[in-house]
């Protein structure tokens, strides 16, 4: 049991810190006038997924509910 909370604790941390430095580094590129439009799309995610997978169970549940009444999905 020690060792999941471990890893989702260290999920966690790991995602704060990748979003911290993708997006910082997104920002200098976009000032110093370089391109970053060499940047793949799922770099920009993955910090996400970390954070997201480093949430306790309920904590997920209420993510999903949130990102549901964000999107526009289809419901029928």
């Amino acid at each position: 049991m020690w060792i999941e909370r471990l890893t989702k604790r260290l999920m966690l941390l790991i995602g704060i810190v990748g979003v911290l430095v993708i997006y910082v580094g997104f920002f200098y590129l976009l000032f110093q006038q370089q391109g970053s439009a060499t940047l793949p799309w799922y770099i920009l995610i993955s910090p996400w997924l970390c954070i997201y997978f480093g949430l306790n169970p309920q904590q997920q549940v209420n993510t999903r509910l949130w990102l549901k009444q964000k999107l526009p999905f289809k419901r029928k």
